[in-house]
Order: C-alpha cells, then sequence, then structure tokens
C-alpha cells in the first residue's frame, strides 16, 4: 500500500469503517512513513477536537437567508 491509497481511503480508516485486512496493511504503511503517519494523527486529533465542542445553533432568520441564498446559488449553476 502506497501513500496515495492511504490518502484514498483516510477517512474510511478515521472513522473505523474499512475491513480489518485493510486497516492492517495501513497500519504496517504507518508504521514505515512518517508522513503518513503525521497525517493521519492530525486527522485523529481534528476529529476529536470537532466532537467534543458544542454546535452553536444559528438564529432562524440568518439560516433562512443563507438557505434561499444557496438556492439562488444553486439555480444560478445549473443555468
Amino acid at each position: 500500500m502506497d501513500c496515495r491509497e492511504i490518502f484514498e481511503g483516510l477517512s474510511e480508516y478515521i472513522d473505523d469503517e474499512m475491513a480489518e485486512k485493510t486497516c492492517k496493511e495501513i497500519e504496517r504503511h504507518l508504521e514505515g512513513c512518517e508522513n503518513c503517519r503525521v497525517v493521519v494523527n492530525t486527522l485523529r486529533r481534528t476529529v476529536t477536537l470537532y466532537h467534543s465542542i458544542e454546535p452553536e445553533s444559528i438564529p432562524g432568520d440568518v439560516s433562512l437567508r443563507l438557505h434561499a441564498t444557496i438556492r439562488l446559488e444553486r439555480e444560478k449553476s445549473d443555468s
């Protein structure tokens, strides 16, 4: 397994959604590849941090305007 293959499956690996055999291949690669190990560890810390913070709510009027703007942008790009 090479670095490109690691990056392609990184999300599934971090989320434990990968077959055990593939996870073991990734772990073998990580033992010898400092760059990939840094990326995996950084992503894990980022996910952990994200899950540790409380989501903030968007005021109703702001949410409505945001969704309206997104709809308009989608309509423009579809044209």
